[in-house]
C-alpha cells in the first residue's frame, strides 16, 4: 500500500534515492521496482533484515530492472550516515510523528539531498489523527509512538524554514482511517474483536483487487479524512529560488 503518488514523484532509472524510515520497506521496494538505486534506512534492524531478504527475492523473481540496485542501513535520523548531496529524492513516510526533534532530522534530510532534488515526506493527517488520540491513550503512548500531531501548516513551515521549498500536496487512504478508529474505540491490541476483523478483510480485499467501487469511494474521502497527508518538497539551488516556487506555490495551493 503506497502513500507516495509516483506521478507526483517521478523517477528515472538509476536516481539515487533513500527511504529514510524505512519501515517494512512498502516504498522502498517500489521504488526499486522503478529501477533506481534504492536505500532502505531505518533503526530497526529486525525490520531491515525482512526489507534485505525481500530485496533479494525480488531479484530472483526478475521484478528488478538491470542496473537498478538496494541496500540497508541501520542508523539514527539525527545523523543520517550519509555525506551532503548524495540523494536525488528522499521519501520519509510516516517516520517525522515519531521523532521527538523532528527538526533536527529535518536538517539532515536537507544535507544528504542534492540541489534540485526532491522529498516526499508522508504524516498521519490531523483530524483522523485527532480522533484516534482522542479515544484511545494507547494509540499514542507505547513506545515509539506518535509524540506529535501535524497540521500541514506546521509541517511546511518547519521545512520551509529548514531550506526546502514546498511543491505540492494530497490526502490519501481515506478508506483506512475509520478502521483505525474502530481499532482504537475497542482497544488497538484487540485484534480479535469482530467489527475490527471485518474492516481489515475490506481494506485487504481493496489493496488486492483494487475495485473501481472503492477506488471512487477513497477519491472522495481522501479530501476529508483521507488518514495520511503527503507533502512534497524541492530542495532549491539557493535561496532566491526558495522564494520564488514558494511564492508561485501559496497563490494556488490553499492551507489546510
Amino acid at each position: 500500500m503506497l502513500t507516495v503518488d509516483f506521478q507526483r514523484f517521478p523517477l528515472s532509472p538509476g536516481d539515487h534515492v533513500l527511504d529514510m524510515g524505512c519501515g517494512a520497506g512498502r516504498h522502498a521496494f517500489e521504488v526499486y521496482r522503478r529501477g533506481a538505486n534504492v536505500v532502505a534506512f531505518d533503526m530497526d534492524r529486525e525490520e531491515l533484515a525482512e526489507v534485505s531478504r525481500m530485496f533479494g527475492a525480488m531479484e530472483l523473481a526478475g521484478e528488478v530492472p538491470e542496473g537498478a540496485s538496494a541496500k540497508t542501513v541501520q542508523g539514527d535520523a539525527l545523523g543520517l550516515p550519509f555525506p551532503d548531496d548524495s540523494f536525488d529524492k528522499i521519501i520519509a513516510a510516516e517516520v517525522l510523528e515519531h521523532i521527538p526533534d523532528d527538526m533536527s532530522a529535518m536538517t539532515e534530510l536537507l544535507r544528504v539531498l542534492k540541489p534540485g532534488g526532491r522529498l516526499a515526506v508522508t504524516v498521519p493527517s490531523w483530524l483522523p489523527e485527532r480522533i484516534c488520540w482522542a479515544l484511545s491513550e494507547d494509540y499514542h503512548t507505547a513506545p515509539g509512538g506518535h509524540v506529535r500531531i501535524y497540521t500541514r501548516a506546521e509541517l511546511e513551515a518547519k521545512l520551509k524554514a529548514t531550506g526546502f521549498r514546498v511543491d505540492g500536496h494530497h490526502h490519501a487512504h481515506g478508506l483506512h482511517a475509520p478502521y483505525w478508529w474502530i481499532k482504537c474505540a475497542v482497544g488497538v491490541n484487540n485484534d480479535g474483536n469482530p467489527v475490527a476483523k471485518a474492516y481489515h478483510q475490506v481494506l485487504v480485499w481493496d489493496i488486492m483487487k483494487r475495485p473501481l467501487a472503492t477506488r471512487l469511494a477513497e477519491r472522495v474521502l481522501n479530501p476529508v479524512i483521507g488518514k495520511s497527508v503527503v507533502v512534497y518538497f524541492t530542495k532549491p539551488h539557493g535561496p532566491s529560488e526558495t522564494l520564488a516556487g514558494d511564492g508561485g506555490r501559496e497563490k494556488t495551493d490553499a492551507a489546510a
